[in-house]
C-alpha cells in the first residue's frame, strides 16, 4: 500500500511541476527554477579556475572537496556552461586533455597543475573526449579549432581499442570499478585478482557515443575515410551491445563477465546509461525497462530521486563514504539522475521527467540553503546529504558543485523546454 501511495504522490508532483511552470500553476515550478538559478550563480565560480602551471587555460573542477581537472566531471560541467552560452570552457577542457595525451594516446582521467596524474594504475580517461569536441564545436558553430588536436583525438580512441577492447565480444571493459567513476559499483569490481574482468554497459554506451562523435568530427574536418571508419565502428559496437548486454527476456541491459559470458544480473546505475542513446532500443522495449526497474520504487525510485542500486540488492546501502572511494551502492547522485533524466526523456516519460527534476531541484536547493553548498550524494531513504562532510574535508565543510549544476538543466527542460540531452547526430 505504501508503494502505491508513493507512486501516486510522485505522479501528483510531476503534474504539479508541469502546471507550476505555467502561470497560476498549483506548484510554482518557476519559483523553484529561479531560486536554484540564483543559488548556482553564487556557487558556479567554484568550478572554474584560472590557468596555472601545466594547465594553460582556465579549467573546470568539481569545486569544494576537489581541485583537480577530471575527465567526466569536466565534460559535464562544460556541458552545463555550454547551455549558458559559454562553450569555450568545454572547448578548453577538450584541448587540455587532448594535449596531455602521450604518443600512444594514453591520458589519465585526472590532470593537475603539475601535470597528468595516473591513479589506480595506468588506465585511460573515460570516453568523453570526442563527445566534448563535437558538442563544443556545434555550440561554437566551428570545427576548425579541432584540426590542431585531431590526431590526438584519434590516438586516444585507438589507445582504448588497444588496451580495453575484447575482440571476442566486440565490446570494451573497464580496468576496475574505480576507472568507471562509479567507484564501488557492485556490477564491477576493484579486486586486483579480477582486473579487466567485466564488459560494461556504461563504458560501451559512452564509447558508442565517442564513435558517433568522431564520425561527425572527421566529416566536418574533411576526413571522409575516417568518418566512414568511425561510422562502421559505431554500427558494430551497437550490434554487440544488443547481442551481449541486452536481455530481451528480462528487459534489461546487464554487464557481462569476459571469462564465460555470464550476465551480472543486478539492477544498478550503469544498466540505464544505455537509455541515453534512443537508437539502441525500440521505444516499447526501452519503456518496459524503465517501468520494470528505473521508475519503480521496488528498485531504483525513492521519494527523493533515483537510487544508484536497487533497494532489493543485498549490497544496497546509504553509507557515507568518500575515501578510498565514493559510494555508488544506493545513494542518490545528481549526475546519475541527470543521465537517468535523459533516458526518461528519450523514451517518452515526460511526466516522470517533471517529477524527477522537481525532486532533484528541491534536494540540492534545500542543501544549499542549509549548508551553503551541495554534497555529491544523498541518502535515498531520507534525502539527507552525505559526502563530503566537514570531517571528510579536513574539518571544514567545503561542499561540492561541479556536475550537480546539471539539476538546473533538468528543471529548465521541464519548465522552459530548454532540454540539454547531449544528442550526437
Amino acid at each position: 500500500m505504501k508503494r502505491i501511495v508513493a507512486i501516486m504522490l510522485l505522479g501528483q508532483l510531476a503534474a504539479g511541476v508541469r502546471a507550476g511552470c505555467r502561470e497560476g500553476g498549483a506548484m510554482d515550478g518557476r519559483t523553484l527554477l529561479d531560486r536554484l538559478a540564483v543559488q548556482l550563480d553564487g556557487l558556479r565560480p567554484q568550478s572554474i579556475r584560472p590557468a596555472e602551471g601545466f594547465i594553460r587555460r582556465d579549467y573546470l573542477v568539481p569545486g569544494g572537496f576537489y581541485k583537480q581537472m577530471w575527465d567526466w566531471d569536466g565534460f559535464f560541467i562544460g556541458c552545463h556552461l555550454l547551455s549558458l552560452g559559454q562553450p569555450g570552457y568545454l572547448r578548453d577542457w577538450v584541448l587540455g586533455f587532448a594535449e596531455a595525451a602521450d604518443a600512444e594516446g594514453y591520458v589519465p582521467g585526472c590532470i593537475t597543475t603539475q601535470g597528468p596524474r595516473p591513479i589506480f594504475g595506468k588506465f585511460a580517461m573515460k570516453p568523453f573526449l570526442a563527445q566534448g569536441a563535437y558538442l563544443a564545436s556545434e555550440a561554437l558553430g566551428d570545427y576548425r579549432w579541432l584540426e590542431a588536436v585531431y590526431a590526438e583525438l584519434a590516438n586516444v580512441c585507438a589507445y582504448r581499442e588497444a588496451t580495453q577492447f575484447d575482440a571476442a565480444y566486440g565490446l570494451f571493459f573497464w580496468d576496475n570499478a574505480m576507472q568507471s567513476g562509479a567507484d564501488n559499483t557492485v556490477v564491477l569490481t576493484n579486486d586486483d585478482r579480477e582486473r579487466s574482468a567485466i564488459l560494461a554497459v556504461d563504458l560501451n554506451t559512452f564509447q558508442y557515443r565517442e564513435y558517433k562523435a568522431m564520425r561527425a568530427v572527421a566529416a566536418a574536418l574533411g576526413h571522409d575515410g575516417d568518418a566512414a571508419m568511425y561510422a562502421q565502428k559505431a554500427a558494430l559496437l551497437r550490434e554487440n551491445i544488443l547481442k551481449h548486454h541486452w536481455d530481451a527476456e528480462r528487459y534489461s541491459f546487464w554487464n557481462v563477465r569476459r571469462r564465460d559470458g555470464r550476465a551480472v544480473r543486478r539492477v544498478s546505475y550503469s544498466n540505464f546509461t544505455a537509455l541515453m542513446e534512443p537508437d539502441l532500443l525500440p521505444l516499447e522495449e526501452g519503456r518496459e525497462m524503465v517501468r520494470r526497474y528505473l521508475w519503480n520504487d521496488a528498485h531504483m525510485l525513492s521519494p527523493h530521486g533515483l537510487r544508484t542500486l536497487s533497494r532489493q540488492d543485498p549490497d544496497y546501502n546509504n553509507e557515507n563514504i568518500i575515501v578510498p572511494y565514493s559510494n555508488w551502492q544506493g545513494p542518490i547522485w545528481p549526475i546519475a539522475n541527470y543521465l537517468f533524466f535523459i533516458g526518461l526523456k528519450n523514451y517518452g516519460f515526460d511526466a516522470e521527467c517533471g517529477a524527477l527534476a522537481a525532486m532533484m531541484a528541491r534536494l540540492v536547493s534545500e542543501d544549499i540553503a542549509a549548508c551553503g553548498s551541495m554534497h555529491e550524494n544523498y541518502d535515498a531513504e531520507t534525502g539527507a546529504p552525505l559526502a563530503p562532510t566537514a570531517e571528510q574535508s579536513g574539518g571544514v565543510f567545503k561542499g561540492f558543485v561541479g556536475w550537480n549544476m546539471l539539476v538546473l538543466n533538468m528543471l529548465e527542460g521541464v519548465c522552459g523546454d530548454g532540454w540539454l540531452l547531449l544528442e550526437i547526430r
